[in-house]
């Protein structure tokens, strides 16, 4: 992780340079080792880098000081996407390069908004992100609201190797251009269905409704215990597909399945059916991880609001919002990394906490990763 400063020194800085007063590589800087040690917006960040100046001299320039938050906040609109997106990837890629042959990843897209982003009449940021089953962000795209998500997910797909992966989505992602692609890209799906695929998901679930049938799946059982509730997750999958209408018009697809969810808390009960279409053969315990690793984007997601308040962040500017989470999410990847040698494994909200407690160890730590 050292080679940071190397892919910072690569950034194009577009201001007039007889103008700039501060890098725009040390303003990068600067608020991804703010996010680390638990600096949450433009002023905490610009807060930090007063304090711990001294330590920052070690790594970066500062020719003329710290810059203020407004010049950190508009330095940072200026950035190119493309350029951290980049630098993301490129991290990941390192992180993977000696993984070896294991399981197919899992990787799950979806769509966040930044609801702090809204002014006026003014939509707020949407961001659709591909988070893997081990909870890292790979890349993200900006779209103008939720509507926008089909146009975004083979951009995405396009920025990353899917290639032996499974690509799980939600019912808005279920497209047949995007399965053609997937398949294309030689890798596999396990995609949600709703009433927008005309007859599709009412045939699935007319099939699983007959006892007969239902009972000659593949089937998955697990309980969970958590608190004051019981989560009883059933599956069943099957690979009798010839009957079904709309096969041909779905790439590679070679299974279906249906998922129930039963949560007992109390004298309540909750139950939750949802259907899927898959390029998996039968292997009931494998699409039963697919679609429980799903909920890592949504845990994911909760992270950017929980523990990076990113919500509360008011920032106006879309540019400077969109560049802020990008650099957010590299800050929550590294945060994983870090083993603070406690026999409870710490919460990334507490290994932010420890970080601001000692920048100078843990973000010297974090830098050798």
């Amino acid at each position: 992780m050292s080679n940071i400063f190397w892919w910072l020194n690569c950034v194009i800085d577009e201001r007039q340079q007889h103008k700039v007063k501060h890098l725009m590589k040390d303003i990068i800087a600067i608020v991804y080792f703010a996010r680390l040690a638990n600096a949450d917006d433009w002023d905490e960040i610009h807060y930090f880098a007063v304090a711990k100046e001294n330590f920052l001299r070690k790594y970066l320039e500062l020719p003329n000081g710290i810059p203020s938050y407004d010049t950190i906040r508009r330095v940072i609109a200026m950035v190119s996407p493309e350029f951290l997106s980049k630098f993301q990837i490129h991290w990941n890629e390192m992180l993977n390069s000696n993984q070896g042959q294991k399981l197919k990843k899992i990787l799950a897209l979806d769509g966040k908004t930044q609801r702090g982003n809204k002014r006026g009449g003014q939509n707020p940021n949407h961001i659709v992100s591909c988070v893997d089953n081990d909870g890292f962000c790979l890349s993200q795209k900006l779209v103008v609201d939720k509507s926008n998500e089909i146009k975004a997910i083979p951009e995405l797909l396009n920025d990353i190797n899917i290639k032996g992966h499974i690509i799980t989505t939600d019912a808005m992602g279920c497209q047949k251009d995007i399965v053609a692609m997937i398949a294309k890209r030689r890798a596999d799906y396990v995609l949600a269905l709703k009433g927008n695929q005309g007859s599709l998901q009412e045939d699935v679930a007319l099939y699983f409704s007959d006892a007969d049938l239902l009972g000659k799946c593949a089937y998955h059982k697990t309980t969970q215990k958590a608190r004051s509730s019981i989560e009883t997750r059933e599956y069943w999958q099957t690979d009798n597909i010839s009957w079904l209408a709309q096969k041909k018009d779905w790439a590679k697809l070679k299974s279906i399945a249906m998922t129930k969810n039963t949560i007992i808390k109390g004298d309540k009960v909750t139950v939750e059916i949802r259907y899927f279409i898959s390029s998996l053969g039968v292997d009931v315990k494998e699409i039963a991880r697919a679609i429980r690793s799903h909920w890592m984007v949504e845990s994911y997601h909760h992270h950017l609001d929980v523990t990076f308040k990113e919500d509360g962040n008011h920032t106006a500017d879309k540019d400077a919002a969109y560049n802020l989470n990008i650099i957010t999410k590299i800050t929550l990847n590294i945060l994983k990394l870090l083993d603070l040698g406690t026999k409870r494994k710490p919460s990334i909200k507490s290994k932010r906490f420890v970080t601001s407690l000692n920048p100078e160890k843990y973000i010297e730590i974090l830098l050798q990763i």
